[in-house]
């Protein structure tokens, strides 16, 4: 049996005295591309400008509701390409206001349908 010399010990560790058997030793993973605080403020920024110049483009509320929809649907779409491609951070910022704008509209519409007696998306 040949004992093993200091380098081979310092790489390893602790060398286990064979009493009990032992598994190797579990492998730590790191995030590659971490979400950071900036990036999620900089996607929360622009969504919520987004929804922001779509919602203007309204001329009533069911104007508003479509305009909504078609521009969280496009956010959406280009937060799923960002999580691809792109900055993940960006894209939690962009999905974040995308829904924060979805609760807006859908909360407009319904203070719409409660003072109407009509469903105003159709």
């Amino acid at each position: 049996m040949s004992w093993p010399d200091q380098g081979e010990q310092a790489r390893v560790g602790r060398l286990p005295s064979g009493l009990f058997p032992s598994r190797p030793p579990r492998p730590s993973y790191r995030e590659p591309h971490q979400v950071r605080a900036g990036a999620v403020a900089a996607g929360l920024s622009t969504g919520a400008l987004w929804m922001l110049l779509f919602g203007l483009l309204a001329t009533s509320v069911r104007s508003y509701g479509w305009w909504t929809l078609a521009a969280g649907a496009a956010a959406w779409v280009m937060a799923l390409v960002l999580v691809r491609y792109g900055d993940r951070g960006v894209a939690v910022g962009v999905a974040v206001a995308v829904g924060i704008g979805w609760v807006v509209a859908g909360a407009v519409l319904v203070a719409a349908w409660a003072a109407r007696a009509d469903w105003p998306l159709w």
